[in-house]
């Protein structure tokens, strides 16, 4: 078997360089779109709530129905 150049070591350095790059993207790219679903299920907890506390709507009159200082 040949010995490694240094042009074969240098290659394997810079993929492992990238590598090392590319796994602390994923991780911070992880850690973001799992704080961003943290902070949409609150969202939808806090609009389920404002939702609940709303008094029902008031049914309006028929749409063809004229308007009452007719």
């Amino acid at each position: 078997m040949s010995e490694a150049t240094d042009a074969d070591t240098e290659r394997w350095l810079d993929l492992e360089v990238k590598l090392a790059y590319q796994e602390r993207l994923i991780q911070e790219l992880d850690q973001l779109v799992r704080d961003f679903a943290a902070r949409l299920d609150k969202a939808e907890r806090e609009l389920e709530q404002i939702k609940q506390a709303m008094p029902p709507p008031v049914p309006l009159g028929a749409i063809n129905e004229p308007p009452p200082h007719y």
